[in-house]
């Protein structure tokens, strides 16, 4: 197989790891935030629900989180698992996995606002929903950035844990061609496939967080 005919294979299976990223934001971004809101509530029940779920997820590994997803309803209920719902048990995972991790920065960048924001914010006549709206989230976004990027960047390379259910992203697509070559140029060429993804990821969030630089 020539360097052409390998590229094109690792670019379908590129084309895979970017969806996987692209759904897990989509999903888990406002998720994480519903989350966040039921960690900080005052109703017990709720709290403690959201605290167990958060700990569940960021205690065990995601890789293990997908199989429960793919093969849980096989063995729990004896429901016959078809090939198709591989792509949904990796949205399924990935977006509750990731929820978690978004919700404790969500907790954080929010709890770390001044009171005295609040108070103000009520003396000029505002709701709590246009507090929170109007002034807490945009200074809440600028703050908790950075620990966005990391957690973006990080789920870059996660996506090649979608293999353990068999899910073709380019991490199988390059182990499959570099045992059927003997060769570790395919996983090179993956690896440079990753760090451009990141590079471009890590790229478009500075300039995000350039641009709520005005926030300071």
């Amino acid at each position: 197989m020539g360097i052409s005919q390998m590229l094109m294979k690792l670019a379908e299976g590129m084309a895979t790891s970017c969806w996987i990223f692209g759904i897990t934001l989509l999903f888990s971004l406002p998720l994480g935030m519903v989350i966040a809101f039921g960690r900080m509530s005052k109703k017990r029940i709720v709290q403690g629900i959201t605290k167990i779920y958060i700990s569940i997820m960021r205690g065990t590994p995601l890789m293990l989180q997908l199989m429960v997803v793919y093969f849980g309803p096989y063995y729990l209920f004896g429901i016959k698992i078809s090939p198709f719902y591989r792509n949904i048990a990796v949205v399924i995972g990935f977006v509750l996995n990731y929820a978690a991790y978004f919700a404790e920065i969500y907790r954080s960048g929010i709890e770390s606002m001044p009171v005295g924001q609040y108070e103000a914010a009520e003396i000029l006549g505002y709701s709590k929903s246009q507090t929170f709206l109007h002034i807490i989230l945009p200074q809440v976004i600028k703050r908790i950035l950075p620990s966005v990027t990391n957690e973006v960047i990080t789920l870059v390379k996660d996506t090649s844990l979608a293999f353990v259910i068999a899910v073709s992203e380019m991490f199988t697509i390059a182990k499959a061609l570099a045992s059927s070559q003997t060769s570790m140029v395919p996983y090179v060429a993956a690896g440079i496939f990753y760090y451009v993804f990141n590079f471009l990821v890590a790229w478009i969030m500075e300039k995000i967080e350039k641009h709520l630089s005005y926030y300071r």
